[in-house]
């Protein structure tokens, strides 16, 4: 089977007003690939942006790294296939993978209906939690998206 690959880090055009009305909690940190990230308890969880999900369409099915992987901020850690395309994940911040959501692998559209809830992808440990301040603010990212 022939697949598209489209990748997070320039696969979203030019702005659109669709996009201007997306979800960006305040609460949350965002990298410039479209994956956000929460600090709970020491612990990182980490999912796609509402933009993110919008801009794949249809979530069929996610690849999630093995609890234990280590990952270094940039890294590849996973993928998001679609109708429409295929397209990796980045690990915001560097740490170990200690849990994974397994609810993604019979109902992967959670990423689309819930991206900053059920829909979230992996926890890490960071190697330096005050890394998620590296991240962008809500402001930032929606003036990224916006752009």
């Amino acid at each position: 089977m022939l697949r598209s690959n489209l990748d997070l880090r320039s696969s979203f055009g030019a702005r659109s007003d669709k996009f201007s009305a997306m979800n960006v909690p305040d609460g949350l940190r965002y990298s410039s690939d479209h994956e956000w990230a929460r600090l709970e308890e020491g612990k990182i969880r980490v999912g796609i942006t509402d933009y993110a999900q919008d801009a794949l369409g249809d979530v069929v099915f996610v690849q999630v790294p093995d609890v234990g992987a280590k990952l270094a901020a940039g890294d590849t850690f996973g993928e998001v296939e679609s109708t429409k395309s295929v397209s990796e994940l980045y690990a915001p911040v560097a740490g170990a993978v200690v849990e994974v959501n397994l609810d993604l692998e019979s109902s992967p559209e959670l990423v689309n209906s819930d991206p900053y809830g059920n829909g979230w992808i992996l926890l890490i440990e960071p190697d330096d939690p005050a890394s998620v301040d590296g991240l962008l603010d809500a402001a930032a990212y929606r003036a990224l998206t916006e752009a």
